[in-house]
């Protein structure tokens, strides 16, 4: 069972986000929630929990200030946090992805995807909602494209081109199709790539390829 906290300054929001949860069939245990960023310092803290469900914008400390704090707490060294965005806050999630996220939901997902981003998560995945994929790589477009020299890295030329795969929002499955590689390969090099990299995820890895210039907006 997973172990969830909810966090979100409007008092409607957590409750329908607590009822999905209670339905959830036992996949989840709420361990409570809090409506600012210190309250949710204050609860991961004191609960540890597997998830956050994270609001952005919230009076007294935001969201992704409470994110770094409670990611960089040894007594939260298992938790992971999943952003929870409108396409009003898109601009934030750049900084989001800095400060550790490992999930970024619209809120108007469907409460099944919702809880198969909470299981995908406590997993140690990541999880990028298409369109805010989409809409992080345009913000990456209008940064300089450099290229890093060859090998100063580390990374072999099949790790970039995995990288560089995973920044474009390939799945693994995808990206065996797209590099004629056996799945389990590519989850090899994923590994190896976040070890490598210390990247504490996937969503850190898409960061990294194009901030490195492994990956340019507008590759095919």
């Amino acid at each position: 069972m997973t172990r969830v906290a909810v966090v979100d300054d409007q008092d409607l929001v957590r409750a329908g986000f607590l009822l999905l949860l209670l339905q959830s069939a036992g996949e989840v245990e709420v361990v409570g929630e809090a409506r600012d960023g210190l309250e949710a310092i204050a609860l991961c803290r004191r609960c540890a929990p597997d998830v956050v469900l994270m609001d952005v914008r919230m009076p007294v400390l935001d969201g992704l200030s409470a994110t770094r704090t409670i990611l960089a707490d040894p007594a939260c060294h298992d938790t992971r946090v999943i952003v929870l965005t409108t396409f009003d806050g898109d601009d934030l999630v750049l900084e989001a992805l800095r400060s550790g996220a490992s999930g970024f939901l619209l809120k108007d997902t469907r409460p099944a995807q919702l809880l198969e981003a909470i299981a995908v998560v406590a997993a140690g995945e990541a999880l990028l909602h298409p369109r805010i994929t989409r809409r992080l790589i345009e913000r990456f477009s209008a940064l300089p494209a450099g290229r890093p020299a060859a090998g100063t890295d580390g990374l072999s030329e099949r790790e970039r081109g995995v990288l560089s795969a995973v920044a474009r929002g390939l799945s693994d499955q995808e990206i065996a199709t797209h590099l004629h590689l056996g799945y389990g390969t590519v989850k090899t090099h994923v590994s190896h790539l976040l070890t490598k990299l210390d990247c504490r995820d996937r969503a850190q890895l898409v960061v990294y390829a194009y901030e490195s210039g492994h990956a340019v907006p507008g590759d095919a």
